[in-house]
Order: structure tokens, then C-alpha cells, then sequence
């Protein structure tokens, strides 16, 4: 698309953060689909994970990522965790003026055009599951819908360690999928940004005729729809360029975020 005659592009990056490196699959969607904007990633690694924290924890530690983003300047923040989007994304958007956008409505959208039977499952930490962000955001698209949100605590952080393929993380995911098969829904919410990568597992034991919802392309799309909308973004035929900041161990996050952004990260700063 050609920007219009008098078009400023704003050149500033947009902001992402998650509790870990799950939120790089909402980031790589992001880059697949905005590849002239930049973006600033920032996982609070040293806190992670905040799905079984309280809610004012998660809130508190959301608000603190924030800060740190817009002090780097970011002109929008993804808040691409969904614990932090359940506890605190109201609250962030009250109280600061850069744009926020969370992963729980897009995905809520998604699931609802997805659904046949209006029996929706969500997949989600203890702190999503106990907001009913999810619960909320389905039944406001459409107050008829049947939702049944399991925690499953043990999940993420088997995720996060690279253990997507033991026989631990097939018990962790057996144990979240069956009230969801025994309530048989037709569609399932991916409620954390880690449970991507283990799709193939959850599409198995789920079976065909469940669809499973990733929130991170509609997120994307949603971030894209808002940058038009507001005027904020880049020129286009740029390549745009990516940045990243950990909390905790820099190399530790570089090592194991490759896989889920599935693009190189070279260097990561600590913050």
C-alpha cells in the first residue's frame, strides 16, 4: 500500500511484552505481518512465570514492564502475555496514553467465528483462568455460549524450559485436554502465549474436529488495523528492525526464544 501525499511516518518501534518467551509467538506473527514496522520485545524472564501468581502481582509486574517500555520510547505496547492481559490490560490502558493491546479479545473473536456448536474450551495458566477474562470477553460476543476454562499450571513452564516433547509435558497436556473432550467442545483457546508450540500434541489428543484458536495472528491483525487507524505507522518497503531485553539471563532467553520466534536473536539487553 502507498502512503497517501503529506503521510509523516512515525518511526518509532512498537513495544511487546510477555512474562517469558512465549509472547515471541505473538512477536513473530507481528513481524510476519508488519515487516516495515519496528519492534522492542521485552520478557520479564526474572519473574517469570505469572500464571500462578496473584492477580495484583501480575498486575504490578505488568504495569512495571510497561514503564519500561515507554520510557524506551514505543508509540504501542502488545501486551502479548495473557496472564498480564486478564489481570491488568483495563488498567494500562486507563492509565497511559500509548496505545495497549492485549491477546484476549482477538483470540475471543476468533473463537467465536470459529466455533459450530458454541461450546468453546480455553487453555489458560491459573491467573487467566481465575480473572475469566476469557469467560468474560466470549460471553460479551455472544452471551449464549457455552465456555469451560481449565488451568493447567505445569504447562508454561515445562514449555519454557524446552521440554515440549516429553512424556511430562504429553501427562501436562493430557491432563488439560480431558474435562475439555468430556465437555466436548468444538473449539479450544490457546490461553497462553507457550501452547503453540505444542500444537502438534494438543491437535492430536484434541482430535480433528476441534479447532484450536492462537491468538497471536489476530493480534497481529489487530495491531496493524490501529497503527492505520491512528496514523502511527512506518513507511512501508522498509525492512523494519528488532530488538530484545530480558530481566533475567540474556543468554539464557536468546538460547531458548530462537525457537519460539523462529528467526535468529542475536543480541539481548538486560533491563
Amino acid at each position: 500500500m502507498t502512503e497517501p501525499d503529506g503521510y509523516i511516518a512515525d518511526r518509532r518501534a512498537i513495544g511487546v511484552f510477555d512474562s517469558g518467551v512465549g509472547g515471541l509467538t505473538v512477536l513473530h506473527e507481528c513481524l510476519v505481518n508488519l515487516p516495515h514496522e519496528d519492534f522492542v520485545y521485552l520478557g520479564d524472564t526474572a519473574h517469570f512465570p505469572y500464571g500462578s501468581r496473584r492477580l495484583a502481582d501480575v498486575r504490578r509486574l505488568a504495569f512495571a514492564a510497561a514503564e519500561s517500555l515507554i520510557q524506551l520510547g514505543v508509540k504501542l505496547i502488545v501486551v502479548a502475555c495473557n496472564s498480564a492481559s486478564s489481570a491488568a490490560l483495563p488498567q494500562l490502558q486507563s492509565t497511559f496514553s500509548t496505545p495497549m493491546v492485549g491477546v484476549v479479545m482477538p483470540g475471543a473473536r476468533a473463537a467465536v467465528q470459529a466455533t459450530r456448536e458454541r461450546r468453546i474450551g480455553v487453555m489458560a495458566t491459573e491467573a487467566t483462568v481465575l480473572s475469566n477474562a476469557y469467560q468474560n470477553a466470549l460471553h460479551s460476543l455472544d452471551a449464549g455460549l457455552e465456555v469451560f476454562a481449565v488451568a493447567s499450571p505445569r504447562l508454561a513452564p515445562l514449555i519454557q524450559e524446552g521440554d515440549v516433547y516429553s512424556d511430562e509435558t504429553e501427562q501436562a497436556a493430557r491432563e488439560a485436554v480431558g474435562p475439555l473432550k468430556a465437555a466436548e467442545v468444538d473449539t479450544v483457546i490457546l490461553g497462553c502465549t507457550h501452547y503453540p508450540l505444542i500444537t502438534p500434541m494438543l491437535r492430536r489428543l484434541l482430535g480433528p474436529r476441534v479447532a484450536l484458536i492462537n491468538s497471536a495472528e489476530e493480534t497481529a491483525r489487530e495491531v496493524g488495523e490501529i497503527l492505520v487507524r491512528k496514523g502511527i505507522g512506518n513507511e512501508e518497503g522498509r525492512e523494519g528492525d528488532y530488538r530484545f531485553f530480558a530481566s533475567g539471563d540474556p543468554e539464557e532467553f536468546r538460547q531458548v526464544g530462537a525457537r519460539f520466534l523462529q528467526l535468529p536473536i542475536r543480541e539481548v539487553g538486560q533491563i
